[in-house]
């Protein structure tokens, strides 16, 4: 590169090389050439720093940015993604109470029955999940006994319009209905005479598909209760001596 006397290059080991006439130039030392330069490149860094703060200035900034997180829902005004998340398929606010009470499908026993335990809670469970490929997710009541917790009916409503209808009830007690993976799933005690309330023979546990329009049996099975669980050896008597 040549110097700014015209007379001498700086080579890259930082000394002067020989200009055209073959030496140095008079009067000018390597040193001088250096921090010439130096002189130079500090003033262009200067200039390029006032260059910036004038055009922060300029812009009504503070000279600094304020660094932020990267992720773009921290911007304000931006939603986050739990807001901008769909809530098409969550279920309007029911009363499952009402929703049984309003059913004209409902049997008048199961309406009679179903009062309040205590204070205003009543003796109903209440599920939500996909069981007939709607949009919202459908609602399984089951009414219960407040003595003993035994089922009297179970229901399955599905979304119409503004409401919901009955889709399924079962009202033979005792019974029970849950969602297992999409079917629905209804037990119900088997009794022999003499059996308990809280110790039913055993259980028939079917399960339900939805076709399009209607709930059809796809297959149940049946389990057996032990008689011996629960239940005390008899003494054996001492013999005689």
């Amino acid at each position: 590169m040549r110097g700014l006397s015209g007379a001498a290059e700086v080579g890259p080991s930082g000394g002067a090389e020989a200009g055209p006439s073959g030496g140095t130039g008079p009067g000018v030392e390597p040193a001088l050439i250096r921090g010439t330069f130096q002189a130079v490149i500090t003033a262009v860094a200067v200039l390029a720093a006032l260059g910036l703060l004038v055009s922060a200035c300029g812009t009504g900034g503070t000279g600094a940015r304020d660094e932020g997180p990267a992720d773009a829902s921290s911007v304000a005004g931006a939603p986050s993604p739990s807001a901008s998340a769909s809530s098409a398929d969550t279920p309007r606010p029911v009363d499952p109470v009402r929703l049984v009470k309003d059913d004209p499908k409902v049997s008048a026993a199961v309406k009679r029955g179903l009062k309040p335990c205590a204070g205003d809670q009543y003796p109903v469970d209440v599920a939500y999940g996909k069981l007939t490929g709607g949009s919202v997710d459908d609602i399984v009541v089951n009414v219960l006994t407040c003595e003993d917790a035994v089922g009297m009916g179970s229901y399955v409503y599905r979304e119409r319009g503004d409401g919901y209808v009955d889709v399924f009830r079962a009202e033979e007690p005792p019974v029970y209905a849950e969602i297992d993976r999409g079917d629905l799933v209804v037990t119900k005690q088997v009794y022999e005479k003499d059996d308990p309330v809280s110790n039913p023979s055993g259980e028939d546990v079917i399960t339900y598909r939805w076709t399009g329009s209607a709930f059809t049996k796809e297959f149940s099975t049946r389990n057996e209760y032990s008689k011996a669980v629960g239940k005390a050896a008899s003494p054996v008597p001492a013999p005689d001596n």
